[in-house]
């Protein structure tokens, strides 16, 4: 790992020993925003890299209507042999991908098809959600501001950790989903909802999400290296989070991925850097071709939903932070920034305009760290308002090393397998009471059974979500998932519940870590059969 660092750093030094105005290999840069020089760009992405240990990564720069930078750094995997990130390697964008299907609704208002005004269910007469008047006065401006009153990540287990749901299945689940908020009030981020608004823009259209956004959008504005579905076997400039890239699936077999609409879309920084251009341009290509009028444009960018003010406030001079459709803002140094980040697949990506300074940035990682791309993009961003900027990279340094920390007391705190509070050994016959089928209303069947005289819980509907029960007193458990490298942030609490006879009826469940996205808070498994019935 060490000569991989020193190599690429070295490499980093000869690229950027050149002129202001051109640089060794892509683009060249001679019309950078004022308060932005090759020099800067090289301190902070040399900086990010060294101190997050980042494998790779690209960034691209958009002023004045020209992508005037645009590099990839790095190796496509922690694998050193892995090919080497440019302009056009493919990463998982994340929740970027919600600005493609807010955009899919806004082409769709464009046409006359439909109204942000337009209730839910009418155009989706199967939509439901648990409250029979919220499920009336629904709209579908609703589904993008997370602000519907559900809870936060509600419904991620049926989209993400290993999920083979159907859209059509999680958009049948809706009505078992709390809402612990007020409708249209209270801001809890949702993922749910843009299955939803991708299923919409698919009947609206009648095409699937997958072609519409590809055809529609990607294609029609021309974005390089730009997929509205995953990547395939034979394609090999492709980043991966893992030491060596996954095999890709064979194009034949490929399925429809349940959160696409909220997170599925794969893309180049090429191709980002040019829908960039796009949106700054008021909704044109740079050759002319309307992909959405100015109108809806602005739309997307209008805020909808207040946010609570980051702690960075005060270093950014920010006096308010809303939601719009698929993006979020913010005034910065007196001016207004739109961003949006995204997480998936152990990948983060960061898009952020300056649309009075004409100006936007594209950060893309192959690490699942968004203290990377904040780094990064608060950094140029800075500089581009301001001709100045604070040490972000030190700043999320620190913050990360805190959230360390803190993990690291609350596993103290836990005591789990400690002396203070060991795991209890159950015997094979005191495990029995606990094997069977067990249902919940919304996730589905989950079985729990035994294997080697351990007790294995084992979700249905997702290819590899397993794991071993570890016994504590009073009928409480801890599953520690198989899949270390992928799950282990997602270990849970599991605690059963008895009847007045003694016999288990069911289990409640908590993640013992903060991934929101594995809300098992939320399940409620009943027994339906036991081992031997």
């Amino acid at each position: 790992m060490k000569k991989w660092k020193l190599s690429l750093l070295t490499t980093l030094a000869v690229v950027f020993t050149i002129t202001e105005h051109t640089i060794t290999y892509g683009q060249p840069i001679s019309n950078l925003p004022a308060g932005v020089t090759v020099q800067q760009i090289n301190d902070v992405v040399n900086r990010t890299i060294q101190t997050f240990h980042v494998p790779g990564l690209a960034v691209a720069i958009v002023n004045d209507g020209k992508i005037v930078f645009s590099h990839g750094f790095g190796n496509q995997s922690k694998e050193k042999k892995s090919g080497t990130v440019d302009t056009r390697t493919l990463f998982a964008i994340g929740s970027n991908t919600k600005e493609f299907t807010a955009t899919a609704l806004a082409t769709l208002v464009d046409a006359g098809k439909l109204k942000w005004t337009d209730r839910v269910i009418d155009v989706m007469p199967e939509f439901r959600v648990s409250d029979p008047w919220i499920t009336r006065e629904f709209r579908i401006s609703d589904l993008l501001t997370h602000h519907s009153g559900m809870e936060l990540g509600a419904g991620d287990l049926m989209l993400f950790s290993h999920s083979t749901f159907t859209r059509s299945e999680a958009v049948a689940a809706l009505p078992y989903m709390p809402f612990t908020g007020r409708f249209r009030a209270d801001y809890a981020y949702n993922n749910l909802l843009y299955v939803v608004a991708g299923e919409v823009a698919a009947k609206v259209s009648g095409q699937t999400w997958e072609n519409y956004i590809q055809k529609r959008l990607i294609d029609a504005a021309g974005l390089q290296a730009c997929q509205s579905t995953p990547p395939v076997n034979g394609q090999i400039d492709v980043a991966s989070a893992v030491g060596e890239r996954n095999q890709l699936p064979d194009k034949n077999y490929l399925r429809q991925i349940a959160m696409a609409p909220a997170g599925g879309i794969w893309c180049s920084v090429d191709g980002m850097a040019r829908w960039v251009q796009t949106l700054l341009n008021d909704g044109r290509t740079i050759e002319g071709k309307p992909i959405i009028s100015l109108a809806q444009r602005d739309a997307l960018w209008a805020p909808s939903a207040l946010l609570p003010l980051p702690e960075t406030a005060s270093m950014t001079q920010s006096h308010f932070r809303a939601y719009g459709y698929g993006w979020f803002m913010e005034d910065f140094f007196g001016l207004k920034r739109i961003w949006h980040s995204g997480t998936v697949s152990g990948m983060v990506s960061y898009v952020s305009f300056l649309p009075e300074k004409k100006s936007g940035i594209v950060v893309l990682t192959n690490q699942d760290d968004n203290h990377v791309t904040y780094s990064i993009a608060l950094t140029l961003s800075s500089l581009i308002a301001t001709g100045k900027s604070e040490d972000w990279v030190e700043y999320w340094q620190q913050i990360g090393q805190k959230e360390q920390d803190k993990a690291k007391q609350e596993r103290i705190k836990s005591a789990l397998g400690t002396a203070m509070r060991p795991f209890l050994p159950l015997s094979s016959d005191a495990q029995k009471e606990y094997l069977g089928l067990y249902h919940d209303a919304w996730r589905g069947d989950i079985h729990i059974t035994q294997q080697n005289d351990k007790l294995l819980l084992t979700f249905s509907k997702a290819k590899g979500l397993e794991g071993s029960l570890a016994a504590l007193p009073h009928d409480l458990f801890v599953v520690k998932w198989e899949n270390r490298a992928s799950d282990a942030e997602d270990d849970s609490y599991v605690q059963f519940e008895r009847n007045i006879s003694g016999k288990i009826t069911g289990f409640h469940m908590q993640v013992i870590g903060s991934d929101f996205s594995f809300d098992a808070q939320d399940l409620h498994p009943l027994k339906v059969s036991g081992e031997t019935e």
